[in-house]
């Protein structure tokens, strides 16, 4: 290969693993390698190597359009480097994430992302033990000493409950995530604070808070039974895109529609400004999350030895029609 791109043997080594190598170079190993029809044996390098050019993202639910952005992100980032990325769903479900993870480590997998299915239950120890780099990505375990990337979930429920407030909206509810889920527990903190702010202490009526499970029928569940209250909510803050598919759902049943119910989603879907009314949504940087939480992968397993990172990315809210704003603002 060396002789027939006129370079040095480990000129090609450094192309075919992510080495520094000049443009012009790269390319006349890569058309020799065309033309010899020569692949990389990844099962000897492994070997060499004693760990793959393979990463294992692990994320809760892929049909969410949020982590299929976020998934292109890791997946973009990942193949610059010549790294495959292996997809593995968990479902929100730790026993299955575990299994993953002991996958990751068993087929000995170059690194780990991972949006961890719970903050109290997810164990990373292991992978940290036995030298994996490991990125927690969206949802960080509990005292878990690992490199983090994520959204501030947190200003984001502030800022989206503050502006239901700023619209005229009084009784305002909250459909959160999982108990124990750091965003779900995040964004209700939020949502609690900009109600706290607004009104003085005890201003948060807890009736009005249900935890779901991301899903849209557990945003549809928690709606209807918010609908049943004595005195309904006047609008809703949703953690996230597909419980308020739901929401929407159990308002269109029962005969109530945006904005004479305000709904605004934690996380923007394709569709939000097409339907009518168009959605208010507090926007995530998913593409970007995936992409800086790779790069951070790549970092540690270059061999970077500094200290453990998070990297904290801010929200942007899009006020819609669903909140009684003008289409499109």
């Amino acid at each position: 290969m060396a002789r027939a791109a006129g370079v040095s043997p480990a000129t090609v080594s450094r192309v075919f693993n992510g080495g520094n190598v000049t443009p012009a170079r790269a390319q006349s190993v890569q058309e020799a390698a065309a033309a010899l029809g020569f692949a990389p044996n990844r099962v000897a390098r492994s070997l060499r190597k004693q760990r793959s050019s393979v990463i294992a993202l692990i994320i809760p639910d892929i049909e969410n359009p949020f982590f299929t952005s976020l998934a292109r992100g890791v997946e973009d980032a990942a193949q610059r480097t010549s790294l495959s990325v292996v997809l593995c769903n968990s479902d929100e479900d730790t026993e299955k994430e575990r299994r993953y993870l002991e996958v990751a480590l068993g087929e000995q997998m170059a690194g780990v992302i991972v949006a961890a299915a719970s903050r109290d239950e997810t164990d990373l120890a292991p992978l940290a033990a036995r030298g994996v780099p490991v990125v927690a990505v969206d949802r960080r375990p509990r005292d878990a000493e690992v490199d983090a990337v994520r959204v501030d979930d947190h200003h984001g429920g502030e800022v989206a409950t503050r502006h239901l407030l700023q619209a005229g909206y009084r009784r305002i509810a909250c459909v959160t995530g999982p108990e124990g889920a750091s965003t779900s527990e995040e964004r209700l903190a939020g949502y609690r604070a900009a109600l706290t702010a607004a009104r003085g202490a005890g201003a948060v009526d807890d009736s009005y808070v249900r935890h779901a499970d991301f899903r849209v029928e557990g945003g549809r569940a928690a709606m209807r039974e918010l609908l049943s209250l004595p005195e309904p909510p006047d609008a809703v803050f949703v953690a996230n895109n597909l419980m308020t598919i739901g929401v929407l759902d159990a308002l269109r049943d029962a005969g109530r529609t945006p904005p004479g119910v305000g709904v605004l989603s934690f996380g923007d879907v394709p569709w939000a400004s097409l339907v009518r009314p168009s959605l208010s949504a507090v926007e995530l940087p998913s593409y970007e999350l995936g992409r800086a939480a790779a790069e951070l992968l790549l970092q540690r397993m270059d061999g970077s030895a500094s200290p453990l990172q998070t990297v904290v990315l801010r929200t942007r809210l899009q006020v819609r029609e669903s909140t009684g704003g003008p289409a499109g603002a």
